[in-house]
């Protein structure tokens, strides 16, 4: 007979469900539960990723956010971060990595440039930092024992650390978006920030998108008509807008990203997700 091995997060939803379950109901649910990955928002365009094997990725922890209330509490009850995954290099997408980083020995996976910033400049622990989770555009790691791909894709942006208020910044490589595949889970885009190219098709010719985190903001990045034309190239499974509202000049909302899809007939899925939401893929009722 096998053995299943349960992650705690899985029991804990089977306890604080409000439904009685015959034991092969447990059982059933418990392997629906371990099918699946757990995204969850914290605002602006920091995110969780929970997968099926229950490994814990960040990607641009920015947790300590204005539009997140939670934010400090949220920060210091992360016990377990195995990977934190990096789009570029200012401080709403650095965010707390450094701080995470020391106190859950969580690997950094990001450009070369970059990691070699957050090392030299920010303090971010070098042997958490190293070749083995670090690479560039193109190039495809595989973390955590292959549960987790990561190729780093084009963003038109720009990227730079800040020690301090009194700290000229810092040059830290090409920004990037995040094309990252889950073993038995979906393959999530993430833009980091970033303008509309034409070349964004082509994020989906070696992967299929299921799961696109798109920038909708404006002013820094894509407003929602170019947001809508990337989704309409990128042609992925479902859509999360992020990066707005956070700042008065980051003007874009979730209707107007909404209006533009229709107009262009994009049948892309539509998420907008709640601050501090979490949810699951694939999506069941």
């Amino acid at each position: 007979m096998g053995i299943v091995v349960i992650h705690m997060s899985i029991l804990a939803r089977v306890c604080l469900t409000n439904k009685r379950f015959a034991p092969n109901d447990v059982f059933a649910f418990v392997i629906t539960m371990a099918s699946q990955t757990q995204l969850t928002w914290y605002g602006h365009a920091a995110f969780k990723v929970v997968t099926p094997a229950g490994n814990v990725l960040l990607l641009d922890p920015w947790l300590t956010n204005p539009v997140f209330e939670n934010g400090k509490d949220e920060l210091a009850a992360l016990k377990r971060v195995d990977a934190i995954l990096l789009t570029h290099g200012h401080g709403d997408h650095v965010g707390d990595a450094v701080e995470i980083g020391k106190r859950t020995g969580a690997k950094l996976s990001s450009n070369y440039d970059l990691a070699e910033a957050m090392k030299l400049v920010l303090g971010y622990p070098a042997k958490q930092a190293d070749n083995d989770s670090t690479g560039h555009m193109g190039g495809q790691l595989n973390l955590l024992n292959g549960d987790v791909s990561v190729c780093f894709v084009p963003a038109f942006h720009g990227s730079a650390v800040v020690k301090d208020d009194k700290s000229p910044p810092v040059y830290a490589g090409n920004p990037t978006g995040l094309v990252i595949a889950i073993r038995n889970g979906p393959t999530i885009y993430d833009t980091g920030d970033t303008a509309f190219f034409s070349d964004i098709a082509r994020v989906s010719d070696y992967n299929k998108i299921d799961i696109m985190l798109v920038c909708i903001g404006d002013h820094f990045t894509m407003g929602p008509i170019r947001a809508a034309d990337a989704v309409k190239a990128v042609n992925p499974g479902s859509v999360i807008p992020m990066h707005y509202g956070t700042f008065p000049v980051l003007t874009g909302t979730p209707e107007a990203f909404d209006r533009e899809l229709k107009d262009r007939g994009v049948k892309t899925k539509l998420r907008v997700m709640k601050i501090g939401e979490t949810i699951t893929f694939p999506e069941h009722d």
